[in-house]
């Protein structure tokens, strides 16, 4: 043999080249020659490590640490632990290799990685910043630190080092795809979509780009050109369950609901333990009135509620499921833990408040729904009513623009509107803050197409959560919820992490000026029967569960000559509904379905019914307030938790509290009652139409007054330094209304 080191070059030649064999039997040969030969023993613990013989390779290295502790040598080792699993030892070898040498980048650069790889990237920055501060052209070093900087939430750095390793490589796929991430993040989806086709450009193949541009046209309105490329993304990997998924919500919202059903089944399928699959499935079953899959669905949503780490369960979905205020309390407080990073962007962007006493107020609200939309049906007179002299209206939508009569009312009912769809959550949060709104009023919550970063990043000092979403925020973000006594009792005001602001008569503003036409439509062109009773209930039909429906079917089992009349909604949940009350018995036919109609035609029809039936746990909100405005009685069943109580709340505000009942017996005693009596329902209507503009539900100048009050009680306790505390807004006087200004009057 030649000598030692000639064998060890040779052995490396071969190593280097793939010739395994070869080198393995020098390695082996050299160590026959002198045992105790640190690199043979090291290199052949590379070689089985590289061969999969981690086991094999942890011996070798060991014994070659031993004898010369190098740096090589205990990076190595990290690298067969980590392969193993073993992350703990992994960090353990990587940073005795960087005690045996500083400047010594793949260590940093693996520890880094390994650190990140434990979900620890407040401990991995520093270590890619050391190795790229040795290596500053490497543009995968870059990457992987705007990597760890988007997981601390430090978006705005992390842009910067994607930019920084495109400028260093721009055939990088990973810079473009989490440059693109990072940028849909912050909301700036339409840059985030140029980003997607930079790289797959790159990489027409790759399925994961192929899903992130989807989502970020979904993100942008146009869920045709989403729906295509997440089928793409499927053709190319169809066990990639996100993308089943994600093809499966967008389906959803345009109204697909049963191959929406069949692609979250298969994201189960492929990712057992996917919980927004599962979650979202829910809701679809829900609104197919497949009740038959819904309760072991809801069993196991309420069950993982319980799961450590704590899951993240859409606070929406589990709204409409029975549960309990606590139970919605800890899924909300699930949810915000998620935006726990907007904490670090909110102190990097340097908002600063001053506590200064003023005479008229910035009020902002925010939202994604003006336009034809059921928030804004009855927020609108709002905006129009406000004191200028003392509240300054600013509205700031990220929604779309559909250039109809809502949209324009809603604009010239402000002081200003302020677009900031296309804006990212730091440059909106950054217009409300410089616009100086002392009181920011969100009126999204978790509903659909909500932009919580924005509200994460407290651009105002003061922050409440109203209408749009019924039920607490669990976000310590949000200081304040508006509501009243009847929707959430003080004894539940443990289950909201916002402090609870009692306006003194019902919790939602209306508007007068709904259309209502004069001439009420015959039956006959309503598809409903000449004679007999009619009951109506146009909820959306993921609100009807299987245990309200069997109580409907019983009135109409006991009430014979009555039909039932519901919205619509699709056409697979009105056959579902037709099968439902045929196995109970009833004839399908009774079961009557109102077709979509633009509002003032729906809101006459409404006058055919004779009583509407609310829904639980979730009640009616618009559709019971516009059934009361159109002159129709509501009979509710009110619950533990807020979403179940909204009716109850407008009916006392109406002046009918005895259609309020604490139990579906009760409910279902009441509706075949009231189908009875023809006198004692006639006396209800009547009343009814005598209250209508008379009584605090319809009252919308009084609600603005009040919860004008409500928002200079805030102000009040802010600059006086003290906490955010429940509110009581003491009631205004009928007789003592003050005259509205609609103009601004005097600074800010």
């Amino acid at each position: 043999m030649a000598t030692i080191p000639d064998a060890l070059a040779l052995a490396l030649q071969h190593h280097q080249a793939g010739r395994l064999t070869e080198a393995e039997a020098l390695y082996r040969k050299i160590l026959q020659a002198q045992p105790n030969h640190a690199d043979a023993l090291h290199l052949l613990g590379v070689m089985a490590h590289q061969a999969g013989k981690h086991e094999m390779a942890v011996e070798y290295i060991v014994r070659a640490i031993a004898l010369q502790p190098t740096a090589e040598y205990h990076n190595n080792m990290g690298t067969v632990y980590r392969a193993m699993g073993k992350l703990d030892d992994a960090v353990a070898q990587y940073r005795q290799a960087l005690v045996c040498r500083p400047a010594y980048v793949q260590a940093a650069y693996n520890l880094g990685t390994v650190l990140k790889a434990q979900g620890k990237p407040t401990e991995a920055e520093p270590l890619y910043r050391q190795a790229l501060a040795l290596k500053s052209d490497d543009a995968q070093i870059c990457c992987k630190l705007g990597d760890v900087l988007k997981a601390q939430g430090k978006l705005e750095e992390a842009v910067a080092q994607y930019r920084q390793a495109l400028a260093l490589n721009a055939g990088l796929l990973e810079g473009h795809n989490n440059l693109g991430v990072a940028l849909a993040e912050q909301g700036k989806f339409g840059d985030a979509e140029a980003c997607y086709r930079q790289a797959l450009a790159l990489q027409p193949a790759c399925a994961e780009v192929r899903n992130n541009l989807a989502n970020a046209l979904r993100e942008q309105g146009r869920p045709r050109e989403a729906i295509v490329e997440f089928r793409h993304a499927l053709a190319l990997k169809p066990d990639c369950a996100e993308a089943c998924y994600n093809l499966g919500l967008t389906l959803g919202e345009q109204g697909d609901l049963h191959e929406a059903v069949a692609l979250c089944r298969q994201a189960l399928a492929l990712k057992p333990d996917y919980d927004d699959a599962e979650n979202r499935l829910m809701y679809y079953v829900q609104h197919l009135g497949e009740w038959k899959d819904l309760e072991a669905l809801i069993a196991r949503q309420k069950q993982r509620l319980q799961a450590q780490p704590a899951p993240r369960l859409s606070p929406f979905t589990f709204l409409a499921i029975p549960t309990s205020a606590a139970e919605q309390w800890t899924c909300a407080r699930n949810w915000a833990a998620t935006f726990a990073p907007y904490a670090l962007q909110r102190d990097q962007m340097g908002f600063c408040f001053t506590r200064t006493p003023k005479l008229r107020l910035r009020v902002g609200y925010l939202s994604s729904d003006y336009y034809e939309h059921a928030t804004a049906y009855l927020m609108t007179e709002l905006f129009e009513l406000h004191d200028r002299a003392r509240v300054d209206v600013t509205a700031y939508s990220y929604g779309k623009d559909d250039g109809g009569a809502m949209r324009q009312r809603l604009v010239a009912g402000c002081d200003r509107f302020v677009d900031v769809q296309g804006a990212s959550f730091q440059e909106a949060a950054r217009q409300i803050y410089e616009d100086r709104i002392d009181i920011l009023v969100d009126l999204k919550g978790y509903t659909k197409g909500a932009r919580t970063g924005i509200l994460a990043l407290r651009p105002a000092p003061i922050q409440v959560n109203y209408l749009g979403y019924p039920g607490t925020m669990g976000a310590d973000f949000v200081d304040y919820l508006i509501t009243d006594r009847f929707i959430t009792p003080p004894e539940r005001a443990p289950f909201f992490s916002e402090q609870l602001v009692y306006l003194p008569d019902c919790y939602q503003i209306n508007d007068r000026q709904r259309p209502l036409a004069a001439q009420t439509p015959t039956r006959a062109a309503c598809g409903l029967p000449a004679k007999g009773f009619v009951f109506g209930c146009f909820n959306s039909t993921y609100k009807i569960t299987s245990e309200v429906f069997a109580v409907w079917m019983r009135v109409l089992g006991t009430v014979p000559s009555a039909v039932l009349w519901l919205y619509e909604g699709n056409r697979v949940v009105m056959a579902n509904l037709r099968g439902e009350a045929q196995a109970r018995g009833i004839d399908p036919a009774r079961l009557v379905f109102a077709r979509p109609l633009p509002r003032d035609q729906h809101l006459a029809r409404v006058r055919c019914a004779d009583l509407l039936l609310d829904t639980l746990p979730v009640n009616g909100h618009t559709t019971a307030s516009d059934a009361l405005w159109a002159g129709l009685p509501v009979l509710t069943c009110v619950g533990e938790t807020l979403v179940s109580r909204v009716a109850g709340s407008l009916l006392t505000a109406i002046g009918l509290p005895e259609l309020i009942t604490t139990s579906l017996a009760d409910y279902e005693a009441l509706a075949v009652r009231l189908a009875r009596r023809p006198d004692q329902l006639a006396g209800l209507r009547r009343r009814l139409a005598r209250n209508r503009l008379t009584a605090p539900l319809f009252d919308s100048e009084r609600f603005t007054r009040h919860i004008e009050r409500a928002y200079r009680l805030m102000w009040e306790r802010y600059v006086s330094g003290e906490a955010p505390q429940a509110i009581e807004v003491p009631a205004l006087s009928l007789a003592k209304k003050r005259p509205v200004k609609r103009c601004p009057t005097g600074p800010v």
